[in-house]
């Protein structure tokens, strides 16, 4: 099997595999030919993929040689019809929303694989890019409000009197919400959060937040620790805690999402209005219609003197770190696809390899993606 590696596009700037990664593979028998340039952005230079034993060679010939693609994000329409039948497209590329990519991967009856898919269980951990980058996500969204907020995180006592702490609001306690609480804690910062699955309370408490609890929240095992969508009358209970604690917040972090959906709205532009001027709000939603009213998709803008920060990649401003988590992630994937010789085999017995594919030979392949896609 030939695995091909694309160079992503700005604003992305990571790149799929990493050098390490490579060695790992070409012990399994599988080749590797790694576009020019690829991981320049990720401070990956050419000759280090050649040392790791891939080949540096053109966009072109990558495309026409490889039997496996491999690139970050989702790939547009012209690059698709460049491909064939026999290769199989692996990425990042949210088929529960980028509907559109999805019918045009099945009529071209191109296997495509995405990652964002790859089921949260025990066995799959070391292929969960999701949480990997999550990680990123949180831990780079404190650092983003605190450069932003006009005041310290921590608490100061001088001669010159006291300065009290931040306080920090993080609304969504799975793996960026949580990672934010560890940083904007261990930045000195107040903290509280909510979630309306009720099992990551101990969670929260454990790394020094107080919960913000609203009861009567529906959870659903078969989510898969994701959030799902709420009662009416949650919604307005849930609406009523969350204004009265982002109204005395310093920093609102945004981190909610449900898969396929477009993110729940939390923070109106009433509550905007009623937070102090100076605040700082971060949508990590912001992609999927955001968590804030307010927010605009990789845009900084300013209302009623709260600055708001919509970025829903923030992994691709950590690109070294970022992409020697997604790489591993990837290479531990691939690992399933390579057959005892070195060629390609796709085993749809295996859980995880079933999940992740989202179309085969013009059939679409996920269960939860075949559900929304008309």
């Amino acid at each position: 099997m030939i695995i091909g590696v694309l160079k992503d596009v700005a604003p992305e700037h990571r790149v799929a595999l990493l050098p390490e990664n490579i060695k790992t593979l070409l012990t399994k028998k599988a080749s590797v030919i790694v576009e020019k340039g690829a991981g320049a952005e990720a401070f990956v230079s050419d000759a280090q993929f050649s040392e790791a034993g891939a080949k540096v060679v053109s966009r072109t010939e990558v495309l026409e040689k490889a039997d496996l693609l491999l690139q970050i994000s989702e790939p547009d329409a012209a690059l698709i019809k460049q491909l064939n039948s026999e290769q199989i497209w692996l990425s990042e590329y949210k088929p529960l929303w980028n509907k559109e990519l999805v019918k045009l991967f099945r009529e071209s009856k191109i296997s495509s694989f995405s990652m964002d898919t790859v089921p949260r269980t025990t066995r799959a951990q070391s292929m969960d890019v999701l949480s990997s980058m999550a990680t990123v996500a949180g831990y780079k969204a404190v650092l983003d409000a605190a450069s932003h907020l006009p005041s310290f995180f921590p608490m100061f006592m001088a001669a010159a009197g006291t300065i009290r702490p931040a306080n920090v609001l993080i609304l969504g306690a799975g793996v960026a919400g949580l990672q934010a609480i560890a940083i904007s804690r261990k930045l000195g910062a107040q903290v509280e959060a909510f979630d309306v699955r009720s099992a990551v309370k101990e969670e929260v408490m454990s790394l020094g937040a107080r919960f913000v609890e609203v009861e009567g929240a529906k959870e659903d095992i078969a989510a898969g620790g994701y959030a799902v969508e709420q009662t009416e009358e949650y919604k307005k209970k849930q609406q009523e805690a969350i204004n009265q604690h982002a109204a005395k917040a310093n920093v609102v972090i945004c981190t909610a999402q449900i898969p396929g959906r477009k993110a729940p709205l939390l923070i109106s532009k009433e509550v905007v209005a009623s937070m102090q001027p100076g605040s700082v709000i971060i949508d990590l939603a912001s992609s999927t219609g955001g968590n804030c009213e307010l927010s605009e998709d990789n845009k900084t803008v300013v209302k009623h003197g709260v600055t708001i920060i919509g970025q829903s990649n923030y992994p691709a401003q950590m690109p070294k770190d970022a992409s020697k988590m997604f790489g591993k992630n990837v290479s531990n994937f691939i690992e399933l696809l390579i057959a005892e010789d070195g060629s390609l085999t796709l085993n749809f017995d295996d859980e995880v390899v079933r999940a992740t594919c989202i179309t085969h030979q013009g059939e679409i392949i996920n269960e939860r993606v075949k559900s929304v896609i008309d």
